[in-house]
């Protein structure tokens, strides 16, 4: 049995198989669902859980090699949001790009975590070193 980190076996198996630059998305309540790529839901109500405690689950078990977010967020949230995701990645640099842009790495990624966040375009992809 296992006694600490990630114990949800469906996130274990999905961490499990990303290798040298594949990517995994941790997205928010709303993000669409895609055919091609595995999606484990822990969605439970609002806020939870969050992207960052989904990340923050994470960290132990995956070593980041970037980081990749709609520019969107910036605007739409405010200094603390934004300095929460950067202290949770550091030194990791989280890279900005346009959400169509983003979104079309999506089909490219091993899988999906789907959370309950409701931060506006919280979602991220995160490509192993």
């Amino acid at each position: 049995m296992l006694k600490r980190g990630i114990l949800n076996p469906h996130v274990l198996s999905l961490v499990a198989r990303v290798r040298h630059t594949n990517t995994v998305v941790i997205a928010d309540r709303g993000f669409p669902f895609w055919r091609e790529i595995e999606t484990v839901d822990l969605s439970l109500v609002d806020d939870v859980p969050t992207v960052r405690q989904a990340l923050a689950a994470l960290l132990g078990n995956f070593v980041i090699g970037a980081a990749f977010m709609a520019e969107e967020f910036n605007r739409e949230n405010g200094p603390a949001v934004r300095q929460e995701y950067a202290d949770l990645l550091a030194p990791v640099e989280i890279h900005f790009e346009p959400h169509v842009a983003f979104k079309r790495r999506v089909p490219a990624a091993v899988g999906l975590i789907r959370t309950g966040d409701t931060t506006q375009y919280g979602n991220i992809i995160l490509e192993s070193a």
